[in-house]
């Protein structure tokens, strides 16, 4: 492995743009952690965020790095990264983010950083550059992670329907109102610890190309707490144009819905965390939702909006990869 001469400057303006994405990422996936328990009227809309946003902080001393290390050394040969193939990763999966927050779709912004770093690899050296296992974790996740949402939400919405099937409703409701604060929590401790660590595996490919971290060395510190932080600030000012379509326009969710979806949802994260894939929060939760909606009755489901939901999924990664080859020839003009 060679080390590659990068100024201070550029690896301190490469740091920033992959903090900046990380908060965009907390911003455009604030909705996934708190659509359900905000249009269930759990939660008002502030302090919702509030809580998760100390949720996706706090993940930070319950996961470990599995899903960074995919980032950052599992999915393009390290050898050929530099500070342009960083550049056009983040500033392609930056855009796309920026596009799908503005139209209010609830993309990934995990396939849009896999999508950028792919893009940038292979304008730089082809596809020869990318690691095969890593991408195909993570492109099989893209169907894995919905599905398995989609099944946990249904399979908890009818083991609740069965269990308390002779309960009043009002009383129904008043408990999954209080167990909703804890599934909205885990899920949203999932969300960050996924989440966060694609971000802290970018800065540390980076940080192993310039020859500031050994090629089997750790991230600093400095990169863990400031990635977690970002991501928690990010949802913190959350973005409100998704969480109408995330709690509302899929299914209309009651509390017991929202705790169904929130735990299969948190279910699903953990597990993809545990075996290092970076999956997407909003998949997850769309599929969770979709479950719920469907076990309750199929015309339940808006189907022509989980529809386009698709669409944009489907989309993300060679969108983000397009871009990303553009801002990597870009790049290589102006750094």
């Amino acid at each position: 492995m060679h080390t590659i001469q990068m100024s201070l400057w550029v690896i301190g303006l490469l740091v920033a743009l992959a903090l900046l994405f990380d908060f965009m990422n907390g911003f455009h996936d604030a909705a996934n952690s708190i659509a359900t328990v905000v249009s269930t009227g759990v939660l008002k809309p502030h302090h919702a965020v509030a809580m998760a946003a100390m949720c996706n902080v706090i993940a930070i001393f319950i996961f470990h790095l599995k899903v960074a290390a995919t980032v950052g050394t599992g999915t393009v040969d390290v050898n050929i990264v530099d500070h342009y193939v960083i550049f056009g990763a983040l500033v392609g999966a930056i855009a796309w983010n920026a596009i799908t927050w503005y139209y209010g779709i609830p993309s990934s912004s995990s396939h849009a950083l896999i999508g950028g770093l792919v893009g940038a690899a292979v304008a730089k050296a082809g596809t020869g550059a990318l690691v095969g296992n890593g991408l195909l974790k993570t492109v099989a996740f893209i169907v894995i992670s919905p599905l398995l949402g989609l099944i946990l939400g249904s399979l908890m919405m009818v083991i609740v329907g069965w269990t308390f099937f002779r309960t009043p409703p009002s009383r129904v409701d008043r408990w999954f109102r209080r167990l909703q604060l804890a599934s909205a929590s885990m899920y949203s401790l999932g969300h960050g610890g996924n989440d966060a660590q694609k971000t802290i595996g970018i800065i540390w490919m980076l940080l192993i190309a310039s020859g500031h971290v050994a090629a089997g060395g750790e991230p600093p510190i400095w990169v863990i707490v400031s990635c977690y932080v970002a991501i928690g600030m990010g949802t913190l000012f959350g973005g409100w144009r998704i969480v109408r379509t995330m709690g509302q326009k899929i299914t209309k969710l009651k509390p017991v819905g929202g705790f169904c979806a929130e735990t299969g949802g948190a279910i699903t994260l953990f597990f993809a965390s545990a075996l290092g894939v970076p999956v997407s929060t909003t998949h997850t939760i769309t599929g969770a939702i979709v479950g719920v909606g469907s076990a309750q009755k199929m015309s339940a489901v808006r189907w022509g909006v989980a529809g386009n939901i698709v669409w944009a999924w489907v989309l993300t990664i060679p969108a983000s990869a397009f871009m990303s080859a553009i801002a990597w020839w870009v790049g290589r003009h102006i750094l």
